[in-house]
């Protein structure tokens, strides 16, 4: 199931090793809670503590030189807490690290109390938190502890692929054009993301009224994503009719090369954290028009690399989808932007830099 989640934590890893770690899956628990099952929190939180347990006697009865040095945790919050960093650090006497932790009070109480709970104690736990979402860091900083330390970290890619692709650019429309029958003189729209309820269905909402907006414009709207929603989606886009291309759900390298045919990525991004999408479309040199969240908007530079209208305003969003269907030379200035702009500051090589400078911080921290 495709996942800008998954995606992330994978590039963690491989930012890691790029940095010369050596990084090691320590569990396979599963603690998220979809539901908000209150009881399914408490069963994993205690199936945490003997996994802990376990861990921590494997993990003693190795050679000294071949223990962890530090814990790593990606992604905590209220509906996956982690029930095992705390513990095996504290026992082994390691730092512990998190990246992408979230804290919202709202969940204080209602269905995720106790995950919530968890959540909060872990982050407290913690030697040094990475931020990728600026929004998480305000509710974060009473949870932590005193020379705790912080790091901000720039979402990132693998920017090779997508250059290559760039570089392939019209070999790569003609293709697609023959494949679905597109009019290479019509300038194509592209929204890549999963269709499920929520959120993601909203912003497909928004993208729809907007581009009923510009009927008498010229654009083609291709779609890449599949999932339980797809019918509220055909719904949510049924107003702009024969426009749209569905493509479903695509293998990553022909994602990368079907952005890469774009003009221009359209997501309005309600309640995005930042949205891999709209990085990789940069990185293929293409300008993104999404909604204005902060964490999208340390992704995509307004005016530079695209424009960001106010978040589920679908009248500012066609207006913005307007403006760069009108300008072809700012499209392609924005164009050129995006892909050094990914090159400078989101390719894989800064982020494994940044990662190692507070590894090495914190190493040693806690000596047994």
């Amino acid at each position: 199931v495709p996942s800008g989640d998954r995606r992330m934590g994978r590039l963690l890893v491989g930012a890691l090793r790029d940095a010369r770690h050596d990084v090691e899956t320590a569990c396979r628990l599963r603690t998220y809670d979809k539901a908000g099952d209150p009881g399914r929190q408490r069963k994993m939180a205690a199936l945490g503590d003997r996994l802990a347990a376990t861990l921590v006697r494997h993990l003693r009865a190795r050679a000294k030189k071949a223990r962890p040095e530090i814990w790593f945790t990606y992604h905590l919050y209220h509906k996956a807490p982690d029930p095992l960093g705390p513990a095996v650090s504290s026992a082994l006497r390691i730092p512990y690290v998190v990246a992408e932790a979230s804290h919202a009070p709202k969940r204080r109480d209602g269905p995720w109390a106790e995950g919530h709970a968890q959540a909060a104690r872990a982050i407290a736990a913690a030697d040094a938190v990475i931020h990728l979402n600026p929004t998480d860091a305000a509710c974060l900083q009473s949870l932590l502890r005193p020379g705790c330390r912080v790091a901000h970290l720039a979402p990132f890619l693998d920017a090779g692929p997508y250059a290559d692709a760039a570089d392939r650019r019209s070999a790569i429309r003609r293709r697609f054009a023959m494949s679905y029958d597109l009019d290479q003189s019509v300038p194509w729209l592209i929204a890549v993301a999963m269709m499920r309820d929520g959120d993601k269905l909203e912003s497909y909402r928004v993208l729809g009224r907007a581009l009923e907006r510009l009927h008498d414009q010229r654009w083609h709207l291709l779609v890449v994503g599949d999932g339980p929603a797809r019918d509220a989606v055909a719904a949510a886009l049924a107003p702009v009719g024969d426009r749209v291309t569905w493509l479903g759900a695509l293998r990553p390298d022909a994602v990368i090369e079907v952005q890469a045919a774009a003009d221009i990525a359209v997501w309005p991004a309600v309640n995005e954290a930042y949205g891999m999408a709209t990085l990789e479309a940069q990185a293929v040199g293409v300008p993104v028009i999404a909604g204005a969240s902060p964490g999208v908007a340390r992704v995509v530079a307004d005016g530079t690399t695209g424009l960001l209208p106010t978040v589920g305003d679908d009248q500012a969003f066609a207006a913005a989808v307007a403006q760069l269907l009108d300008d072809g030379a700012l499209r392609a200035r924005m164009a050129a932007a995006s892909r050094a702009r990914v090159a400078a500051e989101h390719d894989i090589p800064i982020a494994a830099a940044t990662l190692d400078s507070l590894l090495r911080g914190v190493a040693g921290t806690h000596p047994g």
